[in-house]
């Protein structure tokens, strides 16, 4: 019978332990779209969730087709233009030409992505420093404003 090299044993059991507790680690680990805890119906939000942006960064809510939004930060309403309403003016537009937006939320229902990029004259002229609180209310076009819903999520600003 041989003698039990205990040493070796417990290098081992903690060997062992170690790839036990990497494998639960990474099943259980989230990433990805899991790791955003975003609703169904938006795909992409930036700035995201805890992110660090410059003050004059675009704050962008892209969503599944269908939908359609409005925008708040920092509990103001930002008023939304429709992007096919700016173009639709009658006139043929030449490719690469420069359009005038408005300083508003724009929707562009074509993609189905909400955005406000800060300026002066718009409601928000630049994100102060600090933290901020985005949200967005959301519906299926086809359902209507009553069905609408809303997702909130903080962000900050150097």
């Amino acid at each position: 019978m041989k003698k039990i090299d205990y040493k070796l044993l417990v290098i081992s059991v903690g060997i062992s332990a170690g790839l036990v507790l990497f494998v639960l680690g990474v099943r259980s680990g989230l990433s990805g779209r899991d790791a955003t805890n975003l609703p169904e119906a938006i795909e992409q939000i930036s700035p995201g969730q805890g992110e660090r942006v410059l003050r004059q960064s675009q704050v962008i809510i892209d969503f599944i087709e269908g939908y359609t939004a409005t925008l708040t930060i920092d509990g103001i309403e930002l008023p939304t233009t429709r992007l096919d309403e700016v173009v639709a003016t009658g006139k043929q537009i030449a490719p690469g030409a420069q359009i005038n937006l408005p300083p508003t939320a724009i929707f562009d229902a074509g993609n189905y992505i909400i955005s406000y990029l800060p300026q002066p004259g718009a409601p928000i002229a630049e994100l102060a420093q600090g933290q901020h609180t985005g949200s967005v209310r959301f519906w299926l076009i086809k359902d209507g404003e009553n069905s609408s819903r809303t997702y909130s999520w903080t962000f900050f600003t150097d």
